[in-house]
């Protein structure tokens, strides 16, 4: 069972007695959302004048979503052809240069022209690259390093087209409503930039405008993929288990659903309100304007903080860089677990830690949701982990949509050898590794398996998570979190799960054992595991595999 009395507390919130709604100097809003302590406005529901607008803009998405992402009999022949150009001019000027140099190298200089060509083709191949910088461990370092630029440093619309935008849709000129607007954006990426700004009335703010151009460039290159991800089932094996069209699909949902941006304030306080009913204050959210919102500008409360990446500026200022990595890993489950709505697209360009060590979260143009029957399934799978109760997590898994509903699960656990002693990958052979992937791929492709798009968001910000703890906590002891982390779920919220889902986690026998399997260590043997010590197994197997595509 969970020890609810060990010796070390399970983690609360430290900054909920600080700056939760409980204070008698509290603003107003803070029982509905996890705001600021100091409010430069008053959320309030019924005065949010862009808000009754947002579920027909919500429609009118859904409505075209099926036309944007049918697979043509033909291609965009232009746009097929141009992209085809750029790419393929960047790879051969790399082929005959810097690849004859061999290693990071040549790795380097592919994925800075690959960089280059994702700005010139427009905002849709800039926000793949900005997927790609996300994915820290799945891809080469230097093209996550090299895509990271596109998450901020992307070549600014000038001034006169973004006062353009923000007097067409404001309605004013800007000077009416601006006390001063920065010239120069604070940022600038593939659907918007983001200016610093001062009201009349003396607030400072964050302004983000969107590209004038994004909306057709985005719903041309959306059917060039529409067309391409059919050929690509089946054809490559990681590919197909990702399901291609599904992929094309999620990509459409959430890039459609940024291009307005009364939508995205709407989810800025729907994750507000979510944290704020957990009572979790270590996650501080921007207030939209409550009037200042339109389809393509968005006029939001002004954080100022630490870079994510700025590890050496929060500990020269006293932040706990662990307490960082503990408020986003139990805020980021939670919200998904009990309210199944989370943050969509989390990397370093999008969070800021306060001075306090509070995170400020931004840019909400992906925000996903599981439905109540996939959350549902998602608790499951969390709470059946923790007993690793294989059968338990498959069904789970079935259920969020990644096998078949008639999938015989024993045989999947059979076939997967789920039911035998795991192997140590740092014990194998590169030959023997691959051997082992292709086996285990081949496998779930048989199954019918595909990676749910919801998934599919929240893994790739667990990617993210891997990143930020190896930076800021690498000598956290993972096991001991983990542990931490379920007892605090268990003694927080043990009886909503066990009313939702049958399961009272307070009585669940913690068992890392599969845990343990997954980061390939003996369950026996093993009884603490450091970030910094799985940094070195994984450097281990990627050395490995380097020497094999030397050799």
């Amino acid at each position: 069972m969970v020890d609810a009395t060990a010796t070390h507390p399970p983690h609360g919130d430290p900054f909920t007695e600080a700056f939760g709604p409980d204070r008698p100097d509290a603003p107003a809003d803070l029982h509905l959302g996890s705001f600021t302590d100091e409010a430069p406005w008053i959320v309030r529901p019924d005065e949010l004048t862009w808000a009754p607008s947002v579920a027909a803009a919500r429609w009118r998405i859904r409505r075209q979503l099926p036309e944007l992402v049918r697979p043509r009999q033909l291609p965009p022949v232009g746009r097929l052809v141009s992209v085809s150009a750029r790419v393929g001019a960047a790879v051969a000027a790399w082929a005959v240069g810097a690849r004859k140099a061999g290693g990071s190298q040549s790795k380097a200089d592919l994925s800075r022209r690959l960089r280059r060509c994702a700005e010139v083709l427009g905002p849709t191949t800039i926000k793949l690259g900005q997927i790609i910088s996300s994915g820290e461990g799945l891809f080469p370092k230097e093209l996550v390093d090299e895509f990271a630029k596109c998450r901020d440093q992307v070549p600014p619309e000038p001034f006169h087209v973004v006062r353009a935008v923000v007097e067409d849709d404001l309605g004013a000129p800007l000077e009416a409503v601006f006390a001063s607007f920065d010239r120069a954006p604070i940022a600038a990426a593939s659907i918007a930039q983001v200016h610093g700004a001062v009201l009349h009335t003396g607030e400072s703010v964050v302004v983000k405008v969107q590209r004038p151009t994004v909306a057709a460039a985005v719903h041309r290159d959306l059917s060039v993929m529409a067309w391409l991800a059919p050929f690509l089932v089946g054809r490559i094996p990681v590919a197909a288990l990702a399901n291609p069209p599904a992929l094309v699909e999620l990509f459409a949902e959430t890039i459609t659903e940024e291009l307005d941006f009364r939508i995205e304030a709407a989810s800025m306080l729907e994750v507000a309100s979510a944290f704020a009913a957990l009572d979790q204050r270590g996650y501080v959210i921007p207030r939209p304007h409550p009037e200042l919102v339109t389809p393509r500008v968005l006029v939001m409360e002004r954080l100022d903080g630490f870079a994510f990446a700025d590890v050496v500026g929060m500990q020269s200022a006293g932040v706990d860089t662990e307490q960082v990595v503990r408020t986003g890993m139990i805020g980021f489950i939670e919200g998904a677990m009990l309210h199944g709505v989370f943050h969509g697209d989390l990397h370093g360009g999008n969070l800021l830690v306060l001075p306090d060590g509070r995170v400020g979260l931004l840019d909400f143009g992906i925000t996903a949701r599981f439905s109540e029957v996939k959350r549902l399934a998602f608790l499951r799978l969390l709470v059946t982990a923790t007993m690793n109760d294989i059968k338990g997590q498959l069904a789970a898994i079935r259920d969020l949509g990644a096998l078949p509903p008639d999938t015989d699960l024993d045989a999947v656990i059979s076939d997967l050898g789920l039911d035998r002693a795991p192997i140590d990958p740092t014990t194998l052979t590169p030959e023997e590794m691959v051997a082992e992937i292709q086996r285990v791929v081949k496998a779930l492709l048989g199954y019918g398996a595909r990676m749910p798009k919801e998934l599919m968001l929240y893994v790739k910000n667990l990617v993210f998570l891997d990143g930020a703890i190896a930076s800021l906590a690498p000598d956290l002891d993972l096991f001991a979190e983990i542990a931490q982390i379920s007892m605090y779920m268990a003694t927080r919220h043990g009886e909503t799960i066990s009313s939702q889902i049958g399961i009272d986690p307070r009585q669940v026998e913690m068992d890392l054992t599969g845990l343990k399997a997954g980061f390939g260590v003996d369950p026996d043997e093993v009884t603490t595991l450091t970030y910094r010590e799985l940094q070195e197994r994984r450097e281990l197997i990627r050395s490995r595999f380097s020497r094999r595509q030397v050799g």
